[in-house]
């Protein structure tokens, strides 16, 4: 078996999530949903409209849990700017098809421009409207013991 195949039965699903608190909820919820291609699931709002929690997934497993930034909330999420995640896709041409999304917006930016790694992956680098760093490439991680 290789390092791209984790398809062994002893790999768990997704349980950690990360979390984000957005200066614009909204606004990167759209973003990631339109450009990225996350899915949002849910997002609840207080009476004043404000996101208090969203769950938006991605298609292949896990997903990212994200809010508006207020008052209160500092301890409990990463502030927007500072986040960073790795994302796995599991099809190559993805990769060069989200670089072009990001391209096309044109509220985001390509850190690094599509390339191949010497362990096998292909890989894009992109920071969103909002500063967060996202790298989404098709190395799944190791199989587990």
């Amino acid at each position: 078996m290789s390092a791209m195949d984790n398809t062994d039965g002893k790999t768990p699903p997704p349980t950690v999530w990360p979390t984000l608190a957005a200066a614009d909820a909204r606004g990167l919820m759209a973003w990631l949903t339109g450009v990225l291609g996350f899915v949002e699931v849910v997002a609840y709002a207080g009476d004043d409209g404000v996101v208090q929690h969203a769950e938006l997934a991605w298609p292949t497993g896990g997903g990212l849990m994200m809010g508006q930034q207020r008052p209160g909330t500092d301890e409990r999420a990463t502030s927007s700017g500072s986040f960073a995640a790795y994302v796995v896709v599991p099809d190559a041409a993805e990769i060069d098809a989200i670089a072009a999304r990001v391209r096309d917006a044109g509220d985001g930016e390509i850190v690094r421009e599509p390339y191949d790694t010497d362990y096998g992956s292909h890989d894009v680098a992109v920071r969103d409207p909002e500063g967060n760093h996202w790298q989404f490439g098709t190395y799944p991680g190791a199989p587990r013991p």
